[in-house]
């Protein structure tokens, strides 16, 4: 029986309609796999993101690290730093930020005084040291890098950490915020004018940061004896304004002397 027009006209209007329905039921799909090939995209470039975000530094990594207690430090986990006699009754309590300028103030106006007073058999030094100026300003490295390197130097010998203690100091950045001593170059080109200090033990420790984790221990002790701030400087208790109040300049080496002599056993 031949089909009508009417029937044709129905027929193709039913073809067009199941073709428009196929053609939106496959957009639906290839929209479907636009959206989860962005969403896939996009969370790898999150995870990418945050695996560079949560990458840990060369700093933190080191702390990570084993400890190592460097040779000729006392106190538990070696955090403490002594010169001089050991069988000396009084002690001397000093404690220093590296990035301190006021420290570097005490050490470049007293240091000597304080090492001929420990060699004579005065009192015994007892160096602490703290790291908070890093954090205080502004996620620095300098405070931690130098105590890891003080750390170096006392392994080498007391004698060696005092020189070097000395030098760095002397050649401390004008400005707390000028972060010179996070350069492990610039702890290494200081390190030439202690004769001796350079050993590849020396060399291979401040490269390294070897002494993070002590350095962590050393600078968690300036809270957890509640210190207020540095310099701090105590003999056999009793705490002794060292700052002249000009400036960051110390007070005199006779000044000095006399506040020691007062408080004697």
């Amino acid at each position: 029986m031949a089909t009508s027009k009417k029937d044709q006209r129905r027929e193709a209007r039913e073809r067009m309609r199941e073709e428009r329905e196929a053609e939106a039921r496959r957009a639906k799909v290839r929209g479907r796999v636009l959206i989860g090939g962005a969403l896939v995209a996009v969370l790898a470039l999150a995870v990418g993101v945050g695996m560079y975000v949560s990458k840990p530094s060369a700093d933190e990594e080191a702390a990570a690290k084993p400890f190592v207690q460097p040779a000729n430090t006392t106190g538990k986990d070696g955090i403490v730093i002594p010169y001089g006699k050991a069988d000396a009754k009084n002690v001397l309590s000093v404690w220093l930020d590296p990035r301190c300028p006021y420290c570097a103030g005490v050490e470049i106006g007293l240091g000597k005084t304080i090492k001929e007073q420990a060699d004579a058999g005065t009192y015994r030094v007892e160096y602490h040291f703290a790291t908070f100026l890093d954090k205080a300003l502004g996620g620095g490295k300098g405070s931690k890098r130098a105590v890891n390197a003080l750390g170096a130097a006392v392994n080498e010998s007391p004698e060696k950490f005092m020189e070097y203690l000395q030098v760095l100091y002397k050649n401390h950045p004008e400005q707390e915020s000028d972060d010179k001593f996070g350069s492990t170059a610039t702890l290494l080109d200081l390190a030439d004018q202690v004769p001796g200090l350079r050993t590849p033990a020396f060399n291979k420790a401040v490269k390294e940061l070897t002494y993070m984790p002590w350095v962590e221990k050393v600078g968690q002790a300036f809270y957890d004896q509640n210190m207020q701030g540095t310099p701090d400087v105590s003999i056999n208790g009793t705490k002794l304004t060292v700052n002249s109040g000009k400036g960051i300049d110390s007070i005199t080496p006779d000044e000095f002397k006399k506040l020691i002599t007062d408080h004697l056993k």
